[in-house]
């Protein structure tokens, strides 16, 4: 039973048509599908298929636990976040370790969440612009090449992650009631509360499973549930509400922590490999971004045995502290090479594999362009107080500042580029006549 009006704007307007998920996941399963990218490589036992992730999804299948990261029985970790291995680990236990099935499963999985993301995108966009904004905004996501590379490529968090930021983005705009006024102009009995208990607690889930997945985008969760009290009808509690959901929020990452402190005998909230992965960006050598994995594979080689010798936790503190030393003694060579990364984030990550400059060239512009774009229109959002503006600039500036000081991928921009993608549309929308973008 519903209160009538209260919630035909949440269930009507802003609800994307059908159609936008499954031909986003069409066209990503016929791709994979198809261009065969399903085939990882054999080399170094197929550490391409899933990296570290994988790794340690195979050790929990043959009985090792939660360990092994790299090559050989190294012993427990907590180099990765769990919730994504833990998903690895039960298509190898259902499709076999490593196999073609497993690696098809795991891609269409990401692409099923990739797919889901565009119905995200339609509801941000339809809440804080209008339907025509809202429409352009979710088929590009679902047909653009980029936005769905990393669904049907990488057997990694990256699609996962981006789906779980971009629900919750849509879930505190509904918190706030963003556009529900104005698609229910004229109506009347629009009382009811749009903060109630449920969707605090559905807000400490989303963020616990953030958490578990990609621990450096926790950097916004207290703006964000700031900014969700600042706007909480005055006799909802929301206090107590969101007390609830911080409460659910660490019962969800306890077991984690706990698990670690069990294994590892140390306080490691969320993943134990920051010192190494500090080093590796700020250290003898250091150009600004890396690839490759931090620890040679081979077992003969000197990094790997000294990650085996001294354990992970002790070789992690080893790295940090060398990187500290290295800081310290080189602060301008740090401040240049933090630079470098906030170029590389936002411009593009230099890519050996590309051999020839007009294909760099357009893979270059394909990246920078839209971050452009999108930094343009949030410009414009702001100058127009658009609702959620403030929020959306808090993503930008949050989500990247840990990876401007440590290292730096393309795919670390991802969790970003469904508001990329909106507020590059809102941009270019907002050229037209405005006769013609008056449409909401």
């Amino acid at each position: 039973m519903s209160i009538p009006g209260a919630r035909l704007p949440e269930r009507s307007s802003f609800r994307a048509p059908r159609i936008l998920f499954w031909t986003a996941l069409l066209v990503r399963v016929a791709y994979l599908t198809i261009a065969h990218t399903w085939r990882f490589s054999p080399f170094e036992d197929h550490f391409t298929f899933g990296y570290e992730m994988a790794r340690v999804a195979r050790a929990l299948v043959t009985g090792y636990g939660y360990a092994d990261p790299f090559s050989g029985h190294t012993g427990p970790t907590a180099w990765v976040p769990p919730l994504y291995p833990l998903l690895i680990a039960a298509v190898f236990k259902i499709a076999g370790i490593y196999t073609p099935l497993s690696a098809w499963i795991l891609l269409t999985l990401n692409s099923v969440f990739s797919a889901a993301t565009a119905l995200c995108i339609y509801e941000i966009a339809a809440r804080c612009y209008n339907r025509r904004v809202a429409i352009w905004s979710a088929w590009i996501w679902a047909l653009y090449p980029a936005a769905m590379q990393y669904a049907v490529r990488w057997v990694w968090e990256t699609s996962l992650s981006t789906f779980l930021f971009a629900t919750v983005l849509a879930l505190a705009l509904r918190m706030r009631a963003i556009g529900e006024n104005r698609c229910a102009a004229g109506k009347t009995g629009l009382t009811s509360d749009p903060q109630p208990t449920r969707r605090w607690l559905l807000f400490g889930l989303l963020w616990a499973l953030i958490a578990l997945s990609n621990s450096t985008m926790l950097l916004l969760l207290p703006f964000c549930g700031i900014w969700i009290l600042l706007g909480a009808p005055r006799e909802s509690a929301p206090l107590a509400r969101a007390t609830l959901a911080g409460l659910l929020f660490i019962a969800c990452i306890v077991p984690w922590t706990w698990r670690n402190w069990r294994a590892l005998h140390a306080f490691i909230p969320m993943r134990s490999n920051f010192g190494a992965e500090l080093y590796a960006g700020n250290g003898p050598g250091a150009y600004g971004f890396r690839y490759g994995v931090l620890i040679d594979l081979a077992e003969t080689d000197p990094q790997h045995d000294l990650y085996v010798q001294l354990g992970e936790l002790a070789y992690v503190h080893q790295r940090g502290q060398l990187a500290k030393s290295w800081i310290a003694a080189k602060p301008a060579r740090f401040a240049e090479l933090s630079l470098k990364r906030f170029y590389f984030f936002w411009a593009s990550v230099p890519h050996p594999s590309d051999k020839h400059w007009f294909l760099d060239l357009v893979r270059q512009i394909n990246y920078c362009l839209p971050s452009i774009t999108g930094l343009l229109g949030l410009t414009l959002s702001l100058r127009r107080r658009t609702p959620a503006a403030w929020l959306f600039a808090w993503a930008f500036v949050l989500l990247p500042v840990t990876y401007y000081f440590v290292t730096v991928e393309a795919r670390f921009r991802h969790p970003l580029e469904p508001l990329i993608v909106i507020l590059s549309v809102f941009l270019f929308q907002s050229a037209t006549p405005r006769k013609h973008a008056a449409l909401n």
